[in-house]
């Protein structure tokens, strides 16, 4: 389908004139400004192409155009996308689904930007309270002064009095020596004012130098030169001055130091809130939160014994049964139940036993007592077997030194907020009540930190915290992050594009994200969406639909324009949203006999729920975003079935025991969405194995014997057969101060990685060049054609599971979460029928799917099934749960009101239970 672009006017749309790059075939697109347009089709049919590598690498192509030369010279030259003419093109940003923070300093609260206002606010309204007192403190300007005698009768004499500092090494008479040399005349000595000229011999060290003898007037200079004076007193007093009233002989004592109760407190500024600052930061984790001591789940690794049953392990031994004894001793008087399970035990009880009193030695004693002993070989065994991250004990996890505490704005202080869930901060700041002169100076401030929180609400994040570490959230989190910063920010005339929104979110949420969306292009914004979500198609103001299939068979434009009109046309899309196509449900569920069991799962926002998965089937684990589906499978069932199975495993998360079957289960796999292989050289052929009978076909080749080729020469990762100017890797690498490496072709080789003379050995007329070029589709009919039967059967599974489109040769770097995911799917089917009997634990393999791929990966599903091995699947995308033969629902809600389990069973019954957010959406496809 081309249009005639030429005649569009480019002030209403974004026109892509001749788009060649990667499978692209020389498309023309015009997308219309200031709409929400959703580019969909297969996976690998060139939608992320044309959206990422061609629209956005324009639009930041032309950013650096318009920089100064001097900027320009450390960009080196950016590539221009493969295309004829881009027109109408806007400022773009681009929202990837990767989890881009590893900076264990990086919080929800400083990449959303909230804690920049946040700190802001407690700098200019925070009010310090004391701890001893609780009233609050206040420093006096030379203002307070003059508005206190602004108040007194006119006419009455005042005195303005310093209270006089002696340095120690000076006497009484040389210092009121200098006093006279400096101006002054008088001074206040027991009750009596003193002309200093007079003094003679030496007094006790206790006196005030006068200043000023006032007569109060109503007279604007009287004021003015005043001021000065009581400037003067206070630099006398070193921070304190004196009225007194003649009339009365009232003193009134002015304090411009910030201190109260005798303590010096410090003044609110913006370091002292910045936990990467090192004003701010608590002295002792340096404002990481964490720090390496006695890690407290080591101590206590089963919450769900008993002090009786050996609940704290270390006490478990001889030689420190006295401490246990102790504790049993002097529990009852305290009110410790020594029956309860450790988990039912009060906060102040288990703090009572970690902290001891006068009658038994706490945890924290025990291991101090340890460490005084490290000089014995088995204490220094003992202490390592206890160490770990931990909570830091001065700042409670919170990251700033305590004197933040002080400081509160509302009745709270900052570190209240930080670990709050956000809607709940939401709720805190809509009721704050501030006096006029405070609101006037927060007005800005609050305004920004009020649209920000709504933003993460409406994006289904109100379970998280301004405290979480950005490196511990999943990608869809922090993609919904990054797009609710973008919102903040609130840009107009901008170019988003958004690499599947949806990812990681419940239909129900996804509602919400729809709003966020139109929002955005409702502020005046194009939003263009990569994404195969039914309902955001159906929200969409235009829908591209790139086909007709994926990698080389892809690439071109099969309709385009409103729903309806898409569904019309006979794309793939379009078969399966008007149901002439569709992922049929299974006709009958599949029956289990053996099951794993896991019982008290109280990790997180877990609230101590037993949940059952059979094996020999497909589980799928459901929930909104939050409800701790991923807490009860990859923190507790994945690393508890890990021990049984090797022995060996990641830290369990905290739960009672694991029942059943789990012995049935030979070997155990968490398939999430982390690339595979960190390098650049790793890619598809080379992680299933293939490659090795490619390298060995070529060296077996007539010229590769006369010219003596091993099978090294063929590898890119070894000297040999390599171009040595790029080390194989095809292109070069320029390290950019303060901006992301630029990567360009290798001028040598022209990216085609090997040495020339290499090149020119052919498998029937192919290059390993042209091999590594060609998609795995093309591979396999290649070598089906001259009977390769090898490494046919290693790259069929790569097809299977979907991936016909990847050339064989592409960087792992540049794949997708769910293409790396789906990569490792593959490398098991290869081993799968000869493989011991496994339990493969998926996270969201649906991620960048489209409706036909969904169906590839279900057969691989089955295929694997089928074989004896067991699936668990953590998923939202409602044709998967359908097909499921067990169902685990989590909810209802997320964070605090989540953790809970709504359903068990069948999908059939799923759909009567009032509880569960998922019955609504599923009810519609059965």
């Amino acid at each position: 389908m081309t249009k005639n672009i030429a005649a569009l006017d480019p002030k209403e749309n974004i026109l892509i004139k001749g788009a060649k790059l990667h499978n692209l075939k020389d498309i023309d697109v015009a997308i219309p400004r200031n709409k929400l347009v959703v580019i969909t089709g297969l996976s690998g049919s060139g939608k992320s192409s044309l959206a990422f590598d061609t629209l956005f690498a324009e639009g930041q192509r032309r950013y650096v155009e318009s920089l100064s030369s001097y900027a320009r010279q450390f960009l080196g030259r950016l590539n221009k996308p493969k295309v004829d003419y881009i027109k109408g093109i806007a400022p773009a940003i681009a929202i990837e689904q990767k989890v881009n923070s590893t900076n264990p300093r990086s919080t929800v609260g400083t990449s959303t930007e909230i804690y920049d206002y946040l700190k802001l606010l407690y700098a200019r309204i925070g009010k310090t309270y004391s701890p001893v007192s609780g009233k609050e403190v206040k420093k006096h300007t030379v203002t307070d002064v003059l508005n206190f005698i602004k108040e007194i009768e006119l006419k009455s004499k005042l005195l303005l009095l310093a209270p006089v500092h002696i340095p120690e090494d000076r006497n009484v008479l040389q210092t009121l020596k200098i006093l006279a040399q400096q101006g002054y005349a008088r001074i206040k000595y027991k009750g009596e004012i003193l002309r200093i000229e007079e003094i003679e011999k030496e007094i006790e060290r206790d006196f005030y130098l006068v200043i000023d003898r006032i007569v109060v007037k109503d007279d604007e200079d009287f004021f003015n030169r005043l001021g000065d004076a009581i400037q003067t007193a206070f630099f006398e007093g070193k921070g304190e001055c004196i009225i007194e009233e003649l009339a009365t002989n009232k003193e009134t004592l002015f304090n411009n130091k910030f201190e109260l109760d005798g303590i010096q407190f410090l003044e609110p500024n913006t370091h002292l809130f910045s936990f990467n600052n090192p004003y701010g930061a608590c002295p002792k984790c340096e404002g990481y939160g964490n720090v390496i001591g006695v890690d407290e789940e080591l101590v206590i690794p089963n919450t769900s014994l008993s002090i009786l049953d050996n609940a704290i392990l270390p006490w478990k031994s001889d030689s420190f049964k006295k401490y246990k004894a102790d504790l049993i001793n002097n529990a009852y008087d305290l009110g410790i139940s020594v029956h309860k399970p450790w988990f039912e035990l009060s906060e102040e009880h288990k703090q009572l036993i970690w902290d001891g009193n006068d009658s038994f030695d706490g945890l924290h004693d025990f291991f101090k007592h340890l460490e005084e002993k490290s000089y014995k070989i088995q204490y220094r065994v003992m202490l390592s077997r206890y160490r770990g991250k931990t909570k830091c004990t001065a700042c409670n996890g919170k990251r700033l030194r305590e004197e933040t505490n002080n400081i509160k704005v509302g009745g709270k202080h900052i570190n209240n907020l930080v670990d709050l869930p956000l809607d709940e901060l939401a709720q805190f700041f809509k009721q704050l009540k501030l006096n006029t002169y405070d609101a006037d100076i927060a007005k800005r401030l609050l305004v920004e930190i009020n649209n920000r929180l709504q933003f993460l609400n409406d994006v289904g994040l109100k379970y998280l915290t301004l405290n979480r570490t950005s490196n511990t959230l999943s990608g869809g989190e922090s993609q919904r992050i990054n797009l609710a910063t973008s919102l903040g920010s609130s840009l107009v005339g901008s170019m988003y594009i958004l690499d599947e929104p949806s990812i990681g979110l419940h239909p129900k949420d996804t509602e919400r994200l729809i709003k966020v969306l139109k929002d955005l292009r409702d502020l005046g914004n194009t939003v263009i969406v990569v994404e195969h979500d039914e309902d955001i198609m159906k929200a969409s103001d235009v829908i591209i639909d790139i086909g007709p299939e994926a990698g080389t068979y892809g690439g071109e434009i099969v309709a385009e324009g409103t729903f309806n009109d898409i569904l019309k046309s006979n794309s793939l899309t379009a078969q399966y949203l008007n149901e002439k196509l569709k992922i049929e449900v299974p006709k009958k569920r599949r029956k289990y006999t053996n099951v794993i069991k896991v019982v008290g799962a109280r990790e997180n926002n877990l609230k101590n729920v037993d949940a059952t998965f059979p094996l020999n089937t497909l589980t799928v684990v459901t929930g909104v975003s939050g409800s701790g589906k991923s807490t009860l499978v990859s923190k507790i069932l994945y690393p508890a079935v890990q021990k049984v199975v090797g022995g060996y495993g990641e830290k369990v998360g905290q739960f009672t025991e694991l029942q059943g079957n789990a012995d049935k289960v030979e070997h155990i796999e968490f398939i999430n969405q982390n690339p595979i292989g960190r390098s650049s050289r790793s890619n598809p052929v080379t992680y299933v194995k293939a490659y090795d009978d490619i390298r060995a076909l070529f060296a077996s080749e007539k010229l590769s014997k006369i010219r003596n080729y091993q099978p090294k020469h063929f590898s890119f990762n070894v000297e040999g057969g390599r171009c040595e100017k790029c080390k194989g890797e095809g292109e070069v690498t320029i390290e950019m101060q303060f901006m992301a490496d630029v990567h360009l072709e290798c001028d040598i080789c022209k990216g085609k990685r090997f040495k020339k003379e290499v090149l020119e050995v052919k498998v029937h007329d192919k290059s390993i060049n042209d091999i590594l070029n060609s998609t795995i589709d093309d591979a396999i009919a290649f070598f089906t054609e001259h009977n390769e039967t090898k490494i046919v059967k290693k790259l069929k599974p790569l097809q299977d599971v979907g991936l016909g489109y990847v050339t064989l040769g592409q960087s792992s770097s540049t794949l997708s979460g769910g293409e790396a995911q789906r990569i490792k799917l593959a490398s098991f089917l290869v081993k799968g029928s000869r493989q011991s009997k496994s339990l493969f634990i998926f996270d969201e393999p649906t991620t960048g799917l489209h409706f036909h791929d969904i169906q590839k990966l279900l057969n691989s599903f089955n295929a694997l099934i089928d074989n004896g091995h067991s699936i668990i699947v953590i998923e939202h995308n409602i044709d998967l749960i359908k097909c499921a033969d067990y169902i685990i629902d989590l909810g209802k809600e997320g964070g605090k009101n989540g953790g809970n389990i709504t359903f068990e069973g069948l999908p059939e019954d799923l759909i009567n239970v009032k509880e569960s957010y998922t019955a609504p959406y599923l009810k519609e496809k059965l």
